[in-house]
Protein backbone atom coordinates (compact mmCIF):
# COMPACT_ATOMS: atom_id res chain seq x y z
CA UNK A 1 0.00 0.00 0.00
CA UNK A 2 1.36 3.43 -0.97
CA UNK A 3 1.75 6.15 1.62
CA UNK A 4 0.03 9.53 1.38
CA UNK A 5 3.28 11.19 0.25
CA UNK A 6 3.87 8.56 -2.43
CA UNK A 7 0.36 9.08 -3.83
CA UNK A 8 0.79 12.84 -4.07
CA UNK A 9 4.52 13.29 -4.68
CA UNK A 10 4.45 13.42 -8.51
CA UNK A 11 1.66 16.00 -8.73
CA UNK A 12 3.04 18.01 -5.78
CA UNK A 13 6.46 18.20 -7.42
CA UNK A 14 4.90 19.32 -10.71
CA UNK A 15 2.76 21.98 -8.99
CA UNK A 16 5.82 23.31 -7.17
CA UNK A 17 7.84 23.37 -10.41
CA UNK A 18 5.09 25.25 -12.23
CA UNK A 19 4.37 27.79 -9.50
CA UNK A 20 8.09 28.40 -8.97
CA UNK A 21 8.53 28.95 -12.72
CA UNK A 22 5.54 31.24 -13.31
CA UNK A 23 5.36 32.87 -9.83
CA UNK A 24 1.60 33.63 -10.02
CA UNK A 25 -1.25 31.51 -11.36
CA UNK A 26 -4.90 31.21 -10.58
CA UNK A 27 -6.18 28.25 -8.62
CA UNK A 28 -8.38 27.36 -11.63
CA UNK A 29 -5.35 27.25 -13.92
CA UNK A 30 -3.65 24.70 -11.70
CA UNK A 31 -6.84 22.63 -11.63
CA UNK A 32 -7.00 22.71 -15.45
CA UNK A 33 -3.48 21.32 -15.66
CA UNK A 34 -4.74 18.17 -13.94
CA UNK A 35 -8.42 17.98 -14.98
CA UNK A 36 -8.83 14.32 -14.04
CA UNK A 37 -7.62 14.91 -10.47
CA UNK A 38 -9.11 18.25 -9.36
CA UNK A 39 -10.03 17.07 -5.84
CA UNK A 40 -6.55 15.61 -5.37
CA UNK A 41 -4.94 18.82 -6.69
CA UNK A 42 -7.00 20.96 -4.28
CA UNK A 43 -5.75 18.79 -1.43
CA UNK A 44 -2.14 19.12 -2.63
CA UNK A 45 -2.39 22.91 -2.98
CA UNK A 46 -3.83 23.19 0.54
CA UNK A 47 -1.09 20.93 1.92
CA UNK A 48 1.70 22.83 0.17
CA UNK A 49 0.20 26.05 1.51
CA UNK A 50 0.22 24.69 5.07
CA UNK A 51 3.87 23.69 4.57
CA UNK A 52 4.63 27.26 3.35
CA UNK A 53 5.93 25.85 0.06
CA UNK A 54 3.49 28.08 -1.83
CA UNK A 55 1.04 30.84 -0.94
CA UNK A 56 -2.64 30.36 -1.76
CA UNK A 57 -4.84 33.43 -1.33
CA UNK A 58 -8.33 31.90 -1.11
CA UNK A 59 -9.97 35.31 -1.31
CA UNK A 60 -8.42 36.26 -4.67
CA UNK A 61 -8.03 32.70 -5.97
CA UNK A 62 -4.34 33.15 -6.81
CA UNK A 63 -1.48 30.83 -5.98
CA UNK A 64 1.95 32.43 -5.52
CA UNK A 65 5.49 31.12 -5.35
CA UNK A 66 6.80 31.18 -1.77
CA UNK A 67 9.24 34.01 -2.60
CA UNK A 68 6.35 36.36 -3.55
CA UNK A 69 5.62 38.30 -0.38
CA UNK A 70 3.34 41.10 -1.58
CA UNK A 71 0.66 38.75 -3.02
CA UNK A 72 -0.01 41.03 -5.99
CA UNK A 73 -0.76 38.79 -8.97
CA UNK A 74 1.14 39.19 -12.21
CA UNK A 75 -1.98 39.41 -14.37
CA UNK A 76 0.08 39.43 -17.57
CA UNK A 77 1.51 36.04 -16.63
CA UNK A 78 -1.94 34.78 -15.70
CA UNK A 79 -3.23 35.85 -19.15
CA UNK A 80 -0.28 34.19 -20.89
CA UNK A 81 -0.82 30.97 -18.95
CA UNK A 82 -4.47 30.86 -20.09
CA UNK A 83 -3.14 30.92 -23.65
CA UNK A 84 -0.60 28.20 -22.85
CA UNK A 85 -3.40 26.01 -21.47
CA UNK A 86 -4.99 26.01 -24.95
CA UNK A 87 -1.80 24.37 -26.26
CA UNK A 88 -0.78 22.33 -23.21
CA UNK A 89 -1.68 18.95 -24.70
CA UNK A 90 0.74 19.61 -27.58
CA UNK A 91 3.41 21.45 -25.59
CA UNK A 92 6.51 19.37 -25.01
CA UNK A 93 8.22 22.07 -22.95
CA UNK A 94 7.23 25.46 -21.53
CA UNK A 95 8.82 28.08 -19.32
CA UNK A 96 8.58 31.70 -18.22
CA UNK A 97 10.53 34.17 -20.35
CA UNK A 98 11.82 37.74 -20.21
CA UNK A 99 9.97 40.92 -21.19
CA UNK A 100 8.20 41.36 -23.50
CA UNK A 101 7.77 37.60 -23.90
CA UNK A 102 5.88 36.07 -20.98
CA UNK A 103 6.04 32.37 -21.85
CA UNK A 104 8.07 30.34 -24.35
CA UNK A 105 6.97 26.85 -25.33
CA UNK A 106 7.81 24.11 -27.81
CA UNK A 107 4.97 22.33 -29.63
CA UNK A 108 4.50 20.57 -32.94
CA UNK A 109 8.24 20.82 -33.66
CA UNK A 110 8.20 24.64 -33.38
CA UNK A 111 9.12 27.23 -30.77
CA UNK A 112 6.44 29.72 -29.73
CA UNK A 113 6.51 32.89 -27.66
CA UNK A 114 3.47 34.27 -25.88
CA UNK A 115 3.84 38.05 -25.88
CA UNK A 116 1.70 40.49 -23.88
CA UNK A 117 1.19 43.95 -25.44
CA UNK A 118 -0.60 46.42 -23.18
CA UNK A 119 -2.52 49.28 -24.77
CA UNK A 120 -0.20 52.21 -25.42
CA UNK A 121 2.92 50.00 -25.41
CA UNK A 122 2.62 48.71 -28.98
CA UNK A 123 5.57 50.66 -30.41
CA UNK A 124 7.83 49.67 -27.50
CA UNK A 125 7.11 45.95 -27.89
CA UNK A 126 7.34 46.06 -31.69
CA UNK A 127 10.73 47.75 -31.38
CA UNK A 128 11.94 45.24 -28.78
CA UNK A 129 10.98 42.23 -30.92
CA UNK A 130 11.67 43.46 -34.44
CA UNK A 131 15.43 43.06 -34.24
CA UNK A 132 15.41 39.38 -33.22
CA UNK A 133 16.90 37.25 -35.98
CA UNK A 134 15.10 33.99 -36.75
CA UNK A 135 12.28 34.61 -34.25
CA UNK A 136 9.99 31.86 -32.99
CA UNK A 137 6.29 31.92 -33.87
CA UNK A 138 4.51 34.42 -31.68
CA UNK A 139 1.09 34.59 -30.14
CA UNK A 140 0.34 38.17 -29.14
CA UNK A 141 -2.08 38.98 -26.31
CA UNK A 142 -3.74 42.39 -26.65
CA UNK A 143 -6.19 44.33 -24.49
CA UNK A 144 -8.48 44.92 -27.47
CA UNK A 145 -8.63 44.13 -31.18
CA UNK A 146 -8.13 47.84 -31.96
CA UNK A 147 -4.44 47.35 -31.08
CA UNK A 148 -3.83 44.70 -33.74
CA UNK A 149 -3.31 47.11 -36.69
CA UNK A 150 -0.68 48.92 -34.57
CA UNK A 151 1.38 45.76 -34.04
CA UNK A 152 3.74 44.41 -36.68
CA UNK A 153 5.90 41.81 -34.96
CA UNK A 154 7.82 39.38 -37.18
CA UNK A 155 6.55 35.79 -37.29
CA UNK A 156 3.27 36.47 -35.50
CA UNK A 157 1.05 33.38 -35.66
CA UNK A 158 -1.99 35.21 -34.28
CA UNK A 159 -3.43 37.61 -31.75
CA UNK A 160 -5.76 37.04 -28.84
CA UNK A 161 -7.66 38.64 -26.00
CA UNK A 162 -8.09 37.02 -22.60
CA UNK A 163 -10.99 37.66 -20.22
CA UNK A 164 -10.57 37.70 -16.44
CA UNK A 165 -12.38 34.34 -16.38
CA UNK A 166 -9.76 32.85 -18.70
CA UNK A 167 -11.67 32.79 -21.98
CA UNK A 168 -9.24 33.22 -24.87
CA UNK A 169 -10.44 34.60 -28.22
CA UNK A 170 -8.05 34.32 -31.17
CA UNK A 171 -7.72 36.69 -34.12
CA UNK A 172 -5.67 36.97 -37.26
CA UNK A 173 -4.84 40.16 -39.10
CA UNK A 174 -6.25 40.19 -42.62
CA UNK A 175 -4.45 41.84 -45.54
CA UNK A 176 -6.93 44.70 -45.39
CA UNK A 177 -5.73 45.60 -41.89
CA UNK A 178 -8.91 44.32 -40.26
CA UNK A 179 -9.10 41.35 -37.91
CA UNK A 180 -10.94 38.06 -38.09
CA UNK A 181 -11.91 35.94 -35.11
CA UNK A 182 -10.49 32.44 -35.40
CA UNK A 183 -10.71 29.33 -33.27
CA UNK A 184 -7.60 27.76 -31.77
CA UNK A 185 -6.85 24.19 -32.83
Amino acid sequence: MKSHSELYSKEAAEILRIITTYKTLSHNQLLQLFPENSKKIQTIIAGLGHQCRLNFDKESGYVFAPDISDAIPDLEMVDAFWVLLDFIERAEYHTAAEYPVKIAFFADAEMYDIVRVNAGKEALVVHALSSVSDPPRRIVIVDSTEQIPLINIPNTAGYCTVTTEGEVNYYERLDSGTTDNIKAN
